[in-house]
């Protein structure tokens, strides 16, 4: 750290979590204390014992915050939902966990059942998380398919029924819901039905199948054979659902059993919910960083994949402990409202449980660490032939590019786009708004974003791309080359392409490299030479908009949006418009004399 350590002896005594960060004010690491202040001095002391990654992390480390809470369980769940949102570079992370799916039930008069990734604290139970989509398809079809629930998203109560605002739909004339919308069932007997749905989705389809039959037997009884028909299907459904559930001979209570396989900094925790005999399902969760002990990493996916669930069993399976398992159960015990237990078998039935599951681990690892091998090892052979076309060292599997966008000398902005294997990556596309001038000049331009887009990956130690391209001849190319040269990153291979003629240039060559117009690299070139251009101009569109809504002209008596939006049409802004007659202005924007002479005031105050 570069300061005098002063953060470090103020730290408290207290349970809390702290945040390290790089130079650039970027969170690296989230950890979380017991005592915040052994914790963290410790970093800085027992340097002999530390992994290798832990030493590269503290080389990088530049500055801390640190937010104290009530106790340790507050602590933990406050460190999950942190790295949840950061994602730091050196925490374990659950690869796309954002988007891991849950059932959701609505908590409201007449609940509806949702498919959702982000869970709210609202009251509403939420099942899952499921990694595995085609399970979650198969349950939400059977769901559908059994259980008459409303697929309207109006709010229904007392008030709104009485009062006749919502009308039946299509799915009450076909016997897919039973109308709560005008009252045709009570909110009693609809959550009655919702909480077999609950019990469902915790695994209990026998109960389910037994209510089923009954009400068929009793419509066949009393010859209500449409009625006894739907029955029928519904119980194939749930019966078609229950066998491809893999039996479970031991009659054990409900569980969830993790194990973890890992190879470096790559792991994969598979995750097999039991529930009534049955495998329920199989989730697998992809992990990336893993330098700590295994017991950080079972803490870490156990916090994150129960938190907010109303699947949470009374009791998990495990290897070995997971850190702070004293606070993961009683968090756990609160969550679901009743005890939680670890268990470490050693033998028996539930040992083979657990090896299975390690099984599945391993394999599902190996399976991920191939493809990831071939996913590098491919490289399309559309920048092979780039590579030989700009004789580039490798081939460039990551280009960067670059253009500039004004409008009358306003507004000037820099886009930069990114593709990734001939692919655009839309996460890493930026927007710039020019700081350094005040003009047109789309060589300085060039020269700033350049500057300040390698400065940030040079401060963060990202990694940067194997080709810069520029939208521009030999004079933006050489305002590129004097930026990255400035920075120490000369390099980095970067190109012009230039609009007129499709000219490349190189730098140290005056002369535009000679590509076949109908050349694969060329034509990639220019695809990716035409994004940066449309993302840019979309910048500039979007600044234009901001601008006219913000624009004085609008104080004009007679100036809507729709005869602004004319002007700046007609005209590349308030300069152009400073410099045009009253005669120009009515003609083109039709508007009166007097309009039109305000308007040139005003574009002439602006423009001075």
């Amino acid at each position: 750290m570069d300061s005098n350590h002063a953060k470090l002896k103020s730290l408290p005594t207290l349970p809390g979590v702290y945040q390290f960060k790089n130079k650039g004010d970027k969170i690296i690491y989230i950890g979380k204390a017991k005592n915040l202040r052994n914790r963290v001095r410790s970093y800085f002391q027992n340097k002999k014992h530390q992994s290798s990654k832990t030493v590269a992390m503290m080389k990088n480390i530049h500055d801390l915050d640190w937010i104290v809470v009530d106790n340790e369980v507050e602590a933990l769940l406050t460190e999950a939902n942190l790295i949840k949102e950061y994602t730091p570079r050196y925490n374990v992370l659950m690869k796309d966990d954002k988007s891991y799916p849950y059932i959701q039930i609505t908590n409201e008069p007449f609940p509806q059942v949702l498919l959702v990734r982000k869970i709210k604290k609202d009251g509403s139970k939420y099942y899952g998380p499921f990694t595995d989509s085609r399970r979650l398809r198969a349950i939400l079809k059977v769901l559908h398919k059994v259980f008459p629930i409303r697929s309207c998203s109006f709010h229904l109560d007392d008030g709104v029924i009485s009062e006749k605002k919502v009308s039946l739909c299509l799915d009450y004339h076909i016997k897919r819901c039973e109308g709560p919308c005008e009252g045709l069932v009570s909110e009693k007997e609809y959550q009655k039905m919702i909480n077999r749905v609950d019990s469902f989705m915790k695994g209990d389809t026998n109960t389910i199948e037994k209510y089923i039959e009954s009400k068929m037997l009793s419509a066949s009884k009393n010859m209500l054979y449409e009625d006894a028909v739907i029955y029928r299907d519904q119980l194939n459904a749930v019966q078609g659902f229950s066998s491809k559930k893999s039996h479970n001979s031991s009659a054990f209570d409900d569980r969830d059993i993790f194990a973890l396989s890992s190879k470096d900094d790559l792991g994969i925790m598979v995750i097999i919910r039991i529930r009534n005999g049955f495998i329920y399902s199989r989730e697998k969760i992809a992990l990336q960083n893993l330098f700590g002990a295994e017991s950080d990493t079972f803490k870490t996916v156990i916090t994150r994949f129960y938190m907010g669930s109303n699947l949470i069993p009374p009791l998990i399976s495990l290897p070995k402990k997971p850190a702070n398992h004293a606070e993961l159960l009683l968090w756990l015990n609160k969550e679901k409202g009743s005890k939680v237990r670890f268990e470490y078998p050693k033998i028996g039935e539930k040992a083979k449980e657990l090896r299975i599951t390690l099984k599945n681990a391993e394999l599902l690892l190996n399976e991920w660490i191939i493809r990831r091998k071939k996913h590098k090892e491919q490289v399309p052979k559309i920048l092979m032939q780039l590579k030989d076309d700009l004789n580039l060292q490798v081939p460039p599997k990551k280009i960067e590019a670059f253009d500039i966008s004004h409008l009358g000398g306003t507004n000037t902005v820099a886009s930069m786009v990114s593709f990734i294997n001939g692919k655009p990556r839309k996460t890493n596309y930026r927007k710039f708004n020019i700081k350094s001038i005040n003009t047109i000049d789309d060589f300085a331009s060039i020269r700033e974003v350049v500057y300040r887009r390698y400065h940030r990956l040079k401060k963060d130690n990202s990694s940067f791309p194997d080709l810069i391209l520029i939208d521009g001849g030999k004079g933006q190319l050489n305002m590129a080359t004097s930026a990255l040269r400035d920075l120490g990153l000369a390099y980095i291979p970067v190109i012009g392409l230039a609009k007129r003629l499709e000219e490349v240039f190189v730098p140290g060559n005056p002369n535009a490299q000679v590509l076949h117009r109908q050349s694969p690299g060329l034509l990639l070139l220019r695809r990716i030479r035409d994004e940066a251009h449309r993302f840019a101009i979309s910048f500039q569109r979007d600044k234009r908009n901001k601008s006219m809504l913000e624009s004085p002209l609008l104080s004009i008596k007679g100036i809507g949006h729709k005869k602004l939006e004319k002007l700046f049409t007609e005209f590349d802004g308030p300069k152009e418009l400073a410099n045009q007659t009253t005669d120009v202005i009515c003609n083109k924007i039709g508007v009166s004399e007097i309009i039109s002479e305000e308007i040139i005031k005003i574009a002439k105050t602006i423009v001075n």
